[in-house]
């Protein structure tokens, strides 16, 4: 087992240059954005001035070969062509010529330069050289020969690895300067030969290398001096963009701030909405106990009274049957009678049962029942399972809902097809009051404000950080909307 362990940790173990390369990633990641600039247009930079520069280097190396070239057939062909004119009418150089060309190819300082020379005629046969060896062969498919006697002078460095450079390759084991150059005859300008000869390099690398140094000095000073002042530009624009986002990382915070402030502000508007309503009901309810414990003790008392006074009055009645005493007594009690179910009505109105210790299925189902035992109608009531927890203000905002929906649809709609709607999914609680009265016009309705029974429904609503809305057209009924979210109050 342990043997296993050992072969799948050294079988995974991250090579040298995984490990490299995951030291320079993370590396990388821990310079800045200008330093990371820096550092990757160098080595962009770098890439880019090698390929430059040895792309430079191989144009300035053509261009030296080609003067060099163009400059040695001048020069060459000022001595051997006055010593080819007969082969304008002869197939054949005299030896007269023949030792003249030798001798200028001998131990002087051309000869020393030229390491070898051919003279060709169209048959691509050699019929001059200073290797006496290579005087009479033929070196078929050579497209040198044939461009110069189309008039082209061609050259190049030479690695000797032709079939003609065999005697080349025994004299030297450096490349060579190849040149070939069409010799003309004087008069008519006819090319009557080619010239081809082989020089020593010496001059021409030292000639190249300098020509390279200067390029690749230039090219390194210009891309120094812009590399430089691309990273000023790039540092400079860094600095603006840090000090941005140090003033952006100030206004963030401070937004962040003011956005926990306002939220803090919204929760204390919503707990005082809350408190207020809850302030209301006890008003309402103190008032309610308030006119139960005097206005109506005060009625009850007067009735009392009046029914000892209207016995006295039979007694008067019985004695004088013309006595008018009893005409305005009947009338009174009537009256008070009248007031006195009002009062009570009124101040049962005003109080709601006391909600502290009932869930929000109980207040709902105590609204719709007192309701049904007042009115005399039947109320469908469809509720899902609801919070065993609800906020005081939402249940007394729920319970007002209800009671002045019922109350508006069986004071203008007869109590017909009454139904009550209550569901509670993901912290939102919905109630739904619906009839199939009559309806009316709810935009008119509620344009022109003049029922406060639903104005009072939607600030009670509202209130408490509900949303209301109205649904009425005539013909079709009325439904009554709020929706709450019971997660703004902490509730579950």
């Amino acid at each position: 087992m342990k043997l296993g362990q050992a072969l799948l940790s050294r079988r995974f173990k991250p090579s040298g240059a995984i490990y490299t390369l995951r030291r320079v990633v993370s590396f990388g990641r821990r310079l800045s954005l200008v330093q990371r600039f820096t550092v990757i247009s160098f080595i962009i930079m770098l890439l880019g001035m090698m390929g430059i520069g040895r792309w430079i280097g191989d144009q300035i190396r053509a261009g030296v070969i080609k003067e060099s070239t163009t400059a040695t057939a001048l020069y060459m062909d000022s001595f051997i062509a006055p010593n080819l004119q007969e082969l304008g009418h002869s197939n054949a150089i005299s030896q007269q010529y023949v030792d003249m060309l030798d001798d200028l190819f001998g131990e002087n300082n051309l000869g020393q330069r030229t390491v070898s020379i051919k003279i060709w005629d169209r048959d691509g046969r050699v019929i001059y050289s200073n290797i006496p060896a290579l005087v009479g062969r033929v070196f078929p498919n050579n497209d040198e020969v044939v461009d110069s006697f189309n008039g082209k002078v061609t050259g190049s460095l030479s690695d000797l690895q032709d079939a003609e450079n065999i005697e080349e390759r025994r004299l030297s084991s450096e490349p060579l300067l190849e040149v070939y150059s069409p010799v003309r005859l004087n008069e008519t300008n006819e090319i009557i030969a080619v010239a081809e000869f082989y020089q020593k390099v010496d001059t021409l690398e030292a000639k190249i290398a300098a020509a390279q140094r200067r390029g690749w000095l230039v090219l390194g000073t210009t891309m120094t001096v812009m590399y430089f002042l691309l990273i000023g530009f790039v540092q400079r624009a860094g600095n603006h963009i840090g000090q941005q986002e140090l003033e952006l990382k100030a206004r963030i915070h401070q937004l962040t701030r003011l956005l926990a402030r306002n939220k803090e502000l919204s929760q204390r508007v919503h707990l005082a909405a809350a408190n207020t309503v809850a302030l209301n009901e006890r008003i309402l309810r103190r008032a309610s106990a308030e006119l139960h414990d005097g206005p109506v003790q005060e009625v009850s008392l007067a009735l009392l009274r009046l029914d000892r006074a209207m016995a006295q009055n039979e007694t008067c009645r019985l004695v004088s049957s013309q006595n008018d005493c009893d005409k305005v007594l009947p009338v009174v009690q009537t009256l008070l009678q009248s007031a006195l179910q009002e009062l009570r009505l009124i101040a049962s109105s005003l109080g709601t049962p006391q909600m502290d210790d009932l869930t929000l299925s109980d207040s709902v189902l105590r609204a719709v029942m007192i309701h049904e035992q007042r009115s005399g109608t039947k109320v469908v009531l469809n509720m899902n399972t609801l919070p065993t927890y609800a906020p005081l203000p939402i249940k007394i905002a729920v319970y007002r809902l209800v009671q002045e929906a019922l109350s508006n649809s069986y004071r203008h709609a007869g109590g017909i097809g009454e139904e009550v709607r209550i569901s509670y999914t993901h912290h939102q609680l919905e109630v739904e009051v619906m009839d199939r009265g009559p309806g009316f016009d709810a935009e008119a309705v509620l344009a022109r404000g003049e029922y406060l029974g639903l104005a009072g429904i939607r600030e009670g609503v509202e209130s408490v950080g509900g949303i209301f809305s109205l649904q009425s057209k005539p013909g079709e009924g009325t439904r009554l909307f709020a929706r709450f979210v019971l997660e703004n109050y902490g509730g579950d």
